[in-house]
């Protein structure tokens, strides 16, 4: 049983969701984002590589479906920091059951959850409010020409986001759609 976190299992096997578990008193709060020994229970034994945040100023707005490709393949765990973002997983790993499956939470300042994505999913999200802010934990360094992602509008992934998406980076667009020689990638 961990301290500091809860350890909710989703449909989707190896993706989990963080309910953090903070200490409140009169002056606020303190919470933590990540402790290797409980971790380790989850089975996140990497080294931490690289932490990022990101900033989306506008509502609506889509980033993603980002991974890296083998062997630069890659653990995130996603943190709101500040407003409310619709944070969305899908399983690219060959051979799985859930192939192509994907899973939303809502991550926010307020509701000190975090989504544990482990290598072979990729992820993106999108602004629930103005302003949003995002803290990743990454097991891997970036590698530009490892960089990968799924289309977010890809009509096989069929990912109902919650608003209409207001701004969409040229890059993240123009991403092709799955096609069927598309098996998906190993993981380790």
């Amino acid at each position: 049983m961990s301290q500091r976190f809860d350890f909710i299992e989703t449909p989707l096997t190896g993706l989990i969701k963080i309910e953090r578990k903070p200490i409140q008193d009169n002056r606020g709060f303190f919470s933590r984002f990540f402790c290797a020994n409980e971790f380790e229970t989850i089975g996140f034994t990497q080294p931490i590589a690289q932490m990022n945040h990101t900033f989306t100023r506008k509502k609506g707005a889509v980033r993603g479906m980002h991974f890296q490709n083998p062997p630069y393949s890659e653990t995130k765990i996603v943190t709101c920091i500040k407003g409310k973002v619709f944070d969305v997983a899908v399983d690219i790993r060959k051979n799985s059951l859930t192939f192509l499956q994907w899973y939303a939470q809502i991550l926010s300042a307020d509701n000190q959850t975090s989504l544990y994505i482990p290598d072979g999913f990729a992820h993106g999200f999108q602004s629930l409010t103005e302003n949003c802010e995002l803290f990743y934990i990454h097991s891997s360094f970036y590698q530009p020409d490892a960089e990968n992602a799924l289309n977010v509008l890809d009509t096989e992934l069929c990912i109902d986001w919650p608003l209409e998406i207001t701004e969409l980076s040229g890059r993240d667009s123009n991403y092709s759609m799955i096609g069927k020689d598309f098996v998906g990638i190993d993981v380790q």
